[in-house]
């Protein structure tokens, strides 16, 4: 199975605590995610954020529907959390949310490891761009909300 990674890394002009409480509301996810994605949260609200917590998802990928649950494997408020994906479109998702506050910034960065079906070429034609997408989405919505 061939793995690949996406990192990226984002500042904002925010405390540590303010970031990574936005980050603990599952339903913000939603918020974060493109609207071309058609993603919704689907365990109820609230969620309590731990390590073993499940929660479920459905959205539209290229037009089709997916069911996805990811489960905490990490979390350590307020520096990191990682989730994994036990059920949903990757072969292998891997999720890895770090927050490191630098005077009065808080620099996100998110670490994927992921693996797909159809290997490398379909990540180079499909999966790769969207998940660019997808991250740059997210760092203007977190700009706009951070301003």
């Amino acid at each position: 199975m061939k793995v690949f990674t996406f990192e990226s890394e984002l500042l904002l002009q925010r405390r540590i605590d303010e970031v990574f409480g936005f980050f603990s509301d599952a339903g913000n996810l939603e918020t974060l995610t493109p609207p071309w994605l058609n993603f919704h949260v689907l365990t109820p609200q609230p969620i309590r954020m731990a390590a073993g917590t499940r929660i479920q998802y459905r959205l539209k990928l290229h037009g089709i529907p997916i069911r996805w649950e990811s489960k905490i494997s990490a979390w350590e408020p307020p520096h990191r959390f990682v989730d994994d994906q036990l059920r949903g479109p990757y072969r292998l998702w891997h999720h890895e949310h770090t927050f490191v506050e630098r005077e009065r910034l808080t620099a996100v960065r998110d670490q994927v490891t992921y693996a797909v079906f159809g290997g490398a070429i379909i990540n180079k034609l499909l999966v790769a761009p969207d998940v660019r997408r997808i991250f740059a989405f997210r760092h203007e919505k977190l700009r706009e909300l951070f301003r």
